[in-house]
């Protein structure tokens, strides 16, 4: 019998593409993703697709124009061989920090990305914590949005992290709808700090809203990158009389100097999930900890492929 569905994988996302199918049952779809010598990508789909809801793994995390340009070519070349439809599962969204003009004269390159998947042939899109949810107004075609906010309630409520004695804080005030969410679902008082930033990758802490004192802090964020931000938020929340901290982010970037300043820094423990690969991060940071997404992807490729609801799994 001919699939009705099926998985397939960028570069960028191999293990938990195969995570996937497995949750799922199924085989994972045969192509081939390959570089010519000058760096031009090229793909080829090894299987009958026609008729086919495809589903296409590929964060664009590093490196971001890579997989985003490996990602697009997959669209083209599924979209050519006359596929069903076309299903785009980004669980990191590159580029989703410039979502705005913050200065004269640059651009938005989240319309941008948002205009080429579209452009490409992608029929939906799926990601998982954006930067900022506005993104998904960007898009004419339909867009999932999910949270991680359910793959590490359970894990932190394990660890003992609930109640009155923890606090929850947002390290920006951008992160603030996040931290709440995680605040109300921990039945923990919040705190937010309210940073500068003077450029790319650099913040400064200016003030601690909230009391931490006594308490193991959560500091909670969709993203780290250079861990600049982590770091001084969490340096700060222990001067301020915290007794712990720890973090929670959805994507586990980690680029430039980021692991050093982790493994120097007073956090005690870092949980993160696989939207980008972690398995030579695991080996330098013995504070990290990875969580997989591929139950909650699973699950959601189900209800699309189904036609059902997928808004239970949002918290």
């Amino acid at each position: 019998m001919n699939k009705t569905f099926t998985i397939f994988g960028g570069n960028s996302n191999t293990a938990l593409t195969a995570e996937l199918c497995d949750h799922l049952g199924i085989s994972q779809g045969r192509a081939r993703a390959e570089r010519f010598s000058d760096g031009e990508i090229f793909v080829e789909i090894g299987e009958n697709v026609r008729g086919v809801n495809c589903f296409i793994m590929q964060s664009t995390c590093s490196p971001p124009n890579r997989n985003l340009m490996e990602l697009l070519i997959m669209i083209d070349a599924l979209k050519r061989a006359s596929a069903g439809s076309i299903v785009a599962l980004m669980p990191y969204f590159g580029y989703a920090r410039q979502d705005r003009k913050v200065k004269p004269r640059t651009p938005i390159s989240a319309k941008l990305v948002a205009d080429l998947l579209t452009a490409a042939g992608a029929d939906r899109v799926l990601a998982v914590d954006l930067h900022a949810g506005q993104i998904q107004g960007f898009f004419n075609i339909p867009f999932d949005h999910l949270v991680a906010t359910p793959v590490f309630r359970d894990l932190l409520k394990l660890e003992g992290l609930r109640g009155q004695e923890v606090v929850v804080v947002s390290p920006d005030a951008g992160g603030v709808e996040r931290a709440r969410l995680y605040s109300k679902l921990l039945d923990c008082p919040l705190a937010i700090i309210d940073k500068r930033r003077d450029g790319p990758n650099v913040s400064q802490v200016m003030h601690l809203i909230g009391d931490v004192a006594g308490k193991r802090a959560i500091l909670v964020d969709d993203i780290i990158d250079t861990a600049g931000t982590l770091c001084n938020a969490a340096e700060a929340v222990l001067k301020a009389g915290a007794t712990e901290v720890y973090a929670v982010a959805t994507h586990g970037v980690f680029s430039g100097p980021a692991m050093e300043r982790i493994n120097k820094s007073v956090i005690k423990r870092i949980w993160v999930t696989n939207s980008c690969p972690q398995e030579d991060r695991l080996a330098r940071c013995d504070r990290l900890t990875v969580v997989s997404l591929g139950p909650l992807l699973a699950e959601a490729v189900k209800r699309i492929h189904h036609g059902d609801s997928i808004s239970s799994l949002f918290y």
